[in-house]
């Protein structure tokens, strides 16, 4: 029998593809940049204030993409609103790190994290 953090670990592997492919119909060209975390990783970015100990990364349940536009990287979580709004749409555990300032960051939510 499949764990709930293993059914949504599916599930996120299920529409990471559909968000992929909505991002090169909008124009962008994607660069993945984080899947997975380990939880020391994980507690060394918490030490540093750049992300949690207990980030959805160590579990898979959330990726880091950078966004290009005309062979420039994206920067703002503005630029990033566009895939941020389409990913929030496909079920209703998908979040979006542009509510908090990361709009690079799409995840599933597990237990109160985004």
């Amino acid at each position: 029998m499949t764990s709930l953090i293993g059914q949504k670990q599916e599930l996120f592997s299920r529409l990471l593809p559909r968000l992929l492919d909505k991002a090169h119909a909008l124009g962008y060209e994607v660069r993945l940049k984080e899947l997975y975390r380990p939880p020391e990783m994980a507690q060394i970015y918490a030490e540093r204030g750049t992300g949690i100990a207990n980030s959805l990364h160590c579990d898979g349940l959330a990726i880091d993409l950078v966004l290009f536009w005309n062979n420039q990287m994206l920067t703002s979580s503005e630029a990033y609103r566009p895939l941020g709004e389409y990913w929030q749409t496909l079920d209703l555990l998908c979040a979006w790190g542009g509510s908090f300032g990361d709009g690079g960051h799409f995840s599933l939510r597990d237990g109160g994290r985004a």
